[in-house]
């Protein structure tokens, strides 16, 4: 077997095999830490079927299924339900919308938010006329507080209580603002107190809606100084209907904001390109917003996700900017991959010649070590001592000099040290035949 050839296999497939094994390990560290590629589905809860957090919902699934990624809506009973969705990981719940003053930090760590997204103001309605607020104004009065589990009802009853309005003895209907809309006209519902955006149809059908009375909220800007969550706003008079004017007057609300809230574990690409939605979806101008508004970095109730901070502050990532949402995920994972991996190949390619070229060195090095004892050997023996075995050993070291294989580089060390293997062979006959010694050692 040619020693010296499988000694620069050998040498090389070291080489190449500590590459690749560097290789996979920086690649296995940066996938580690990059964690799993988006989901190509996301859950997101929104209401009840028809109200404005759901048809809101269809918007959001229309938008993400262009980029090719499912959104599955899931009905709930408002936004009190929402949060408990998403705080059970078990639900599957990724995203939703959550009404300001619902939940805290506290009571929810495992959620952030991804900004506010539009105003929900607080709107009274009531059959008839302008009533008194008295302790005593539902007795005898049907009054729909929205359904159990709704942002409605819990911030309903809060306010309500905090001006000692009380609900003992009342009847309250669990009905949606849908069905709000339809009932009260018909004098199934006396009270009214509903939580949705300027938008939502109930909303506008009420305002213009024959015996039903929108009241503005009373003591307003304390509401808003002792509960955060809550902003004044003013619906001008007539804005529901000009040539009707309704409202007869101008209507001062609060409103509390609802915010995009996700789970903490939610993909950060799934989470841009939701604020990228959001930006489409809640940019324009209305009635208490002006263009751009939202969605906006606010922490009503949670603290913003850092996905969201940056997105805020320089919009979506480059690639996503430019490249369809799959083809920008990739390409923003190859290059988190290569730029290690060209880190670590790089100087390792620039490393492995100086390695390949120690080696090359160091078997013929090892050669000359070899040559050197038997110069020393020839040296040493002295007064007619045999010397076969060191013309043995050296025509064996000669063999392999003359079978190793190099690179051109290292030519001229092997034929220089082929040369001084025939200089030392010259010194060994000299002292052969200074002693008298016959070639097969005999007299």
């Amino acid at each position: 077997m040619n020693h010296a050839a499988s000694g620069s296999r050998y040498t090389r497939l070291v080489i190449s095999i500590a590459i690749v094994l560097a290789v996979a390990f920086v690649v296995a560290l940066v996938l580690t830490l990059l964690g799993p590629a988006p989901p190509r589905t996301v859950v997101m809860a929104t209401g009840p079927e028809g109200g404005a957090y759901h048809q809101l919902g269809e918007r959001y699934r229309t938008l993400l299924e262009r980029e090719g990624v499912e959104l599955k809506i899931l009905t709930t009973d408002g936004a009190v339900d929402n949060v408990q969705r998403l705080r059970d990981a078990r639900s599957g719940v990724s995203v939703a919308f959550v009404q300001g003053g619902v939940t805290s930090e506290q009571e929810s760590p495992e959620l952030v938010s991804l900004g506010t997204v539009f105003y929900e103001p607080v709107w009274l309605f009531v059959r008839g006329g302008t009533p008194r607020f008295r302790p005593d104004l539902f007795k005898g009065r049907r009054v729909s507080i929205g359904p159990e589990g709704s942002g409605t009802r819990k911030l309903a009853v809060e306010l309500m209580g905090a001006v000692g309005l009380s609900l003992d003895g009342v009847e309250t209907l669990p009905l949606t603002g849908s069905a709000v809309a339809e009932a009260m006209p018909r004098g199934d519902v006396d009270f009214a107190v509903l939580v949705a955006s300027w938008e939502s149809k109930a909303v506008r059908d009420l305002l213009t809606a024959d015996g039903v009375t929108a009241l503005s909220f009373p003591r307003a800007d304390a509401h808003v100084v002792l509960r955060p969550y809550l902003s004044k706003l003013v619906v001008p008079q007539g804005v529901a209907d000009l040539a009707r004017n309704r409202p007869p007057t101008d209507l001062v609300l609060v409103a509390p904001k609802a915010s995009l809230v996700a789970r903490r574990d939610l993909h950060p690409a799934i989470a841009y390109l939701l604020l990228d939605v959001a930006s489409q979806l809640h940019s324009h101008p209305g009635i208490f917003q002006k263009a751009g508004e939202f969605p906006a970095a606010e922490p009503i109730d949670l603290p913003l996700s850092a996905d969201a901070r940056q997105f805020y502050q320089s919009g979506r990532p480059f690639l996503q900017r430019y490249l369809p949402f799959w083809v920008a995920v990739f390409a923003a994972r190859l290059l988190v991959i290569l730029i290690p991996v060209v880190g670590v190949v790089y100087p390792l390619a620039r490393l492995a010649p100086a390695i390949y070229g120690w080696g090359m060195r160091r078997r013929i090095f090892t050669l000359y070590g070899e040559l050197k004892f038997l110069e020393t050997e020839i040296d040493a023996r002295a007064g007619g001592k045999p010397m076969d075995d060191l013309r043995t050993g050296l025509d064996k070291l000669e063999q392999r000099a003359n079978h190793m294989r190099v690179p051109v580089t290292f030519a001229h060390m092997l034929y220089t040290l082929r040369l001084h293997i025939r200089l030392v062979r010259e010194h060994l006959e000299r002292r052969i035949g200074a002693s008298g010694e016959k070639p097969n050692g005999k007299e």
